[in-house]
């Protein structure tokens, strides 16, 4: 609005369709391998009404030679799975300046607090990981946690990062209208993994809890939960609190 258009065109593959009664429905991409609605939950009802996602009705192969038909330099151009803000993907630098609390080495426990080596910096560490840890034991150890504040990384057992449930809060709704009744969703948990089944249950804190039909690996606080119905989006947030 402030540059004076009416629209915002983005490359995005999503798309989005309007029923008669004017409500808008935020969907996935029609190419699955690079549906990008996962990162667009915080759409609203009124950001779609002036968005436009041009992609999000091809695959990325008929881009590619659509592009090639009108000479443009990016037809060919190398796909790239990097973070675009990161100069030379030199991640270790850019952590360095912007966040340095992540760079400190800490302790490596166990639930119960008992330390089993060092690590790093919490920032080389993912929920899951099993390679790297330094650690020996007389079964593998998978890293289950990551606690900011003492500066810790928690390993247990695998079966010990799978989770059944979790709280999310900091929501957002593509709907109308917060839902304020249970109901079954699909939820996907990080992009590039498929959705799970589950049972959301919205909270009077402005939370929701999710409970998952089967157990799912590597659950990250912080990291984005989204929820579908079909091909919809219909909100998502940030987990928070996950229960084994």
């Amino acid at each position: 609005r402030a540059l004076g258009a009416q629209y915002i065109a983005t490359g995005h593959y999503a798309r989005i369709t309007r029923t008669d009664d004017g409500t808008y429905h935020l969907r996935k991409g029609i190419d699955a391998a690079k549906d990008q609605s996962y990162v667009l939950y915080h759409l609203t009802q009124e950001m779609m009404d002036h968005v436009l996602f041009p992609l999000g009705d091809y695959c990325k192969d008929e881009i590619r030679r659509m592009a090639e038909d009108y000479g443009l330099p990016v037809a060919h151009k190398a796909e790239s799975q990097e973070i675009c803000f990161v100069p030379r993907d030199d991640y270790k630098s850019y952590l360095r300046t912007h966040a340095p609390q992540t760079m400190q080495t800490g302790a490596i426990t166990d639930r119960t607090g008992h330390v089993l080596g060092t690590h790093e910096g919490i920032a080389f560490y993912t929920i899951g990981q099993r390679r790297g840890l330094g650690i020996a034991a007389e079964h593998p150890l998978y890293v289950i946690a990551l606690d900011a504040a003492e500066n810790r990384v928690i390993v247990g057992t695998s079966d010990e990062v799978f989770a059944r449930a979790l709280t999310a809060s900091d929501l957002s709704w593509t709907l109308p209208r917060p839902p304020h009744e249970p109901r079954r969703v699909r939820a996907k948990i990080r992009y590039g993994k498929r959705e799970a089944n589950a049972w959301m249950e919205p909270q009077g804190d402005g939370t929701v809890a999710i409970h998952f039909s089967e157990p799912q690996r590597a659950v990250t606080p912080g990291q984005s939960i989204v929820f579908y119905e079909g091909d919809a989006v219909l909100g998502g947030g940030s987990i928070d609190h996950v229960t084994p």
